[in-house]
């Protein structure tokens, strides 16, 4: 069984137990005994039985009630996104966040005016005194410039943020400020796109000098699993495993079956591919 969290956080995934049935929904509790209700719109009565964990996310809705949902939105507390605004009204704007109820943007957290129909990139935050999530496009104040726990050639999750006349700004891991030049991109990227990154260079002014692809030794396991992923783009499920024959593999990814062999192990783990009994399937 899944742990369960210990207390109910508002902009968060939280595991939580169904404790009992309402004719609103399910009431989850947590580990403090706190209580949030999933309406029975997000119940799957024959998946969801009493006593069992759930994930949900945990945000007030239209009515400023705690609610969970099993939905997830496009970005969770401490992430950033790229928003639509879908609304304005004279103490801010409202962007869609992919849940029923509209993300709030304050006026005093937009650089400018935000215009119904325009994406901007945007941090997901949390009002501690009113316990409730709102966006902001100031995003700079949150970067870190303590980069001690970072290395070269180290993997980071990165959004890219704004294209310059040198490559693409990005922002790493949600916290640290960064730069894809162009000798170091490889694909077409584009501004709200979350793409794998490796650090080049870690720079005195707390910013990172980064590249689109992977550096060193792990570039070649990086297009090892870009051969393998490439196949997928026709079909869910390939007829293959780490046991398949070396010519069979070389002929369908070009590639030796010892590189094949360590590329799955990596995909495996970061659950990009799911493992059957004679054949891998592509986790969308």
């Amino acid at each position: 069984m899944k742990e369960i969290s210990s207390t109910i956080k508002v902009g968060e995934i939280n595991t939580l137990e169904i404790a009992r049935d309402t004719d609103f929904g399910f009431y989850l509790v947590a580990q403090d005994q706190k209580e949030v209700l999933l309406p029975n719109a997000y119940i799957i009565e024959d998946e969801m039985p009493i006593g069992s964990a759930i994930d949900v996310f945990v945000y007030r809705d239209s009515e400023d009630r705690v609610v969970a949902v099993t939905k997830e939105p496009y970005a969770k507390l401490g992430e950033l996104g790229y928003f639509t605004v879908v609304d304005s009204s004279k103490d801010g704007a409202f962007v869609n966040w992919g849940l029923p109820k509209d993300l709030f943007v304050p006026k005093s957290e937009q650089k400018e005016p935000l215009r119904v129909g325009k994406k901007y990139i945007l941090r997901v935050c949390l009002d501690e005194k009113t316990d409730r999530v709102y966006a902001t496009q100031k995003i700079g104040k949150y970067f870190k410039r303590d980069l001690k726990s970072l290395y070269p050639k180290m993997k980071l999750s990165a959004i890219i943020i704004a294209k310059t006349p040198l490559g693409f700004k990005v922002v790493a891991n949600n916290e640290y400020e960064g730069m894809i030049f162009k000798d170091d991109i490889f694909k077409e990227l584009k501004i709200g796109q979350k793409v794998d990154v490796y650090i080049k260079k870690i720079r005195d002014d707390g910013k990172l000098d980064l590249s689109a692809r992977a550096i060193g030794k792990d570039a070649k396991s990086s297009e090892a699993q870009e051969a393998i992923l490439k196949e997928f783009a026709n079909s869910s499920i390939l007829p293959f495993t780490s046991k398949s024959d070396p010519i069979e593999i070389k002929k369908r990814f070009g590639l030796s079956k010892k590189s094949f062999k360590a590329a799955l192990n990596a995909l495996i783990q970061e659950r990009k591919i799911e493992l059957l009994e004679d054949a891998i399937k592509i986790v969308r």
